[in-house]
């Protein structure tokens, strides 16, 4: 009971500061999403500020829920948390625990309207690596793929395996929304180097 109010804490606190440092920063959106169910895409690194890009734009345009794989380890309920006070919900699960419970859970997201979110490089990396859910679920649902980004002119780095970016307060914010795309007929290697071309695009800053 303890060790959950405790994470309760945390989780407002957490979201306040996020929100905070937002709101001081000075914000461009490029791109718009697709109107359809789409899979979003994003590096782990970029986790931060992305619920401000799915629920403050993405969200405006495509009118339908997000749902979020977060792996079912310990910080994967921190996460959850936070991303609830923004409207985004979860599908708990990753390739290395829960991957068939996820995958399920992932499927029924795009079946019935919404919009699934992964980070190809999560739970625990490697950096930038591309996951095989990533080429898996867009094929076998026909989903287009939509890889996103924020890029800060000014910007902590954590340290840990994914170099996590935190933008500093008042500083120039720029969110991406590529172009979505699609994996079908291709393999696996061929799948995930078109991932990692579409990520080439949207860089900034």
């Amino acid at each position: 009971m303890k060790n959950k109010f405790v994470l309760k804490i945390a989780q407002y606190i957490i979201t306040a500061l996020l929100r905070l440092i937002y709101f001081t920063c000075k914000k461009t959106f490029k791109g718009t999403p697709p109107s359809e169910p789409f899979i979003v895409l994003f590096w782990h690194d970029r986790l931060a500020f992305m619920p401000f890009l799915c629920q403050n734009s993405m969200r405006k345009t495509c009118k339908k829920d997000f749902y979020v794989v977060i792996s079912q380890h310990g910080d994967g309920e921190l996460i959850t948390g936070i991303i609830s006070h923004f409207g985004i919900k979860a599908v708990r699960g990753s390739s290395k625990k829960g991957a068939v419970s996820a995958m399920i859970a992932a499927l029924k997201v795009l079946k019935n309207g919404d919009n699934l979110v992964i980070t190809p490089d999560g739970p625990r990396g490697p950096r930038h690596s591309i996951s095989d859910g990533c080429v898996t679920i867009p094929q076998k649902t026909g989903a287009k793929l939509v890889a996103v980004s924020y890029s800060s002119s000014s910007s902590w780095h954590f340290k840990s395996w994914d170099k996590m970016e935190l933008p500093k307060p008042f500083s120039k914010l720029e969110f991406m929304i590529g172009e979505a795309f699609s994996v079908d007929g291709l393999d696996s290697h061929a799948a995930k180097e078109k991932i990692a071309q579409e990520f080439a695009k949207i860089k900034s800053f």
